[in-house]
């Protein structure tokens, strides 16, 4: 393990996937009620792509480099980083097949959603099983925080102001408190007070 015994928490990556497997349900749902091209859905579906957009460029730019310069000598644990980009790199031509159908009203909207779906589930899936236990053996939560702070210095405050309650969307009771604790005091104050509120009144997949 890195220099630290300390366990990282991982609330926030699980948080965030929960979130991006929320939305695609959605907008499943959403072409199944045809309502797909309603404003609202559209609007969901633009914050989906952003989101995940930012998610895996900061991933790519500030949490891998980290982790391969940790295992230089290890070369399954190598080969895990390059699955990991190439599986980020699988999601684009399938985000973009999603807009454009999306877009255009085509028949198979609903198929390239369930494509769309299987392969980031199964991205997820393998990030949560191997990739993170690869983080907590060779970074230290203090590193980790450095791919944390580099998230939110990419999402910027306006992007901050809604990835937070756009995460805590739809969760349990329990699931939101876990997330929120993940952050500072001020941090859940100013989600309280405005950016809950601001969130709201987007109606994002809501009709």
């Amino acid at each position: 393990m890195a220099d630290t015994q300390q366990d990282i928490d991982f609330t926030i990556m699980y948080a965030t996937h929960r979130a991006f497997r929320r939305d695609l349900r959605r907008l499943a749902a959403a072409v199944e009620a045809g309502r797909a091209g309603t404003p609202e859905v559209l609007a969901g579906w633009e914050n989906f792509s952003r989101q995940l957009d930012n998610h895996h460029s900061v991933e790519d730019a500030a949490l891998w480099p980290q982790v391969e310069a940790k295992i230089k000598d290890r070369p399954d644990d190598q080969r895990l980083m390059e699955a990991m980009e190439a599986e980020h790199a699988e999601l684009g031509p399938r985000i973009t097949a999603v807009d454009t159908a999306l877009r255009s009203g085509a028949d198979d909207l609903a198929a390239r959603i369930q494509d769309l779906y299987q392969v980031m589930d199964q991205h997820f899936a393998h990030e949560e099983d191997s990739a993170l236990p690869l983080i907590n053996d060779v970074l230290s939560p203090a590193e980790w925080r450095t791919f944390g702070l580099a998230n939110a210095r990419n999402l910027g405050v306006k992007g901050v102001a809604v990835y937070i309650p756009w995460v805590a969307d739809g969760t349990t009771a329990q699931e939101q408190r876990e997330f929120l604790a993940a952050f500072p005091p001020p941090v859940r104050a100013a989600n309280k007070l405005l950016w809950q509120r601001s969130y709201n009144k987007k109606r994002l997949w809501q009709v």
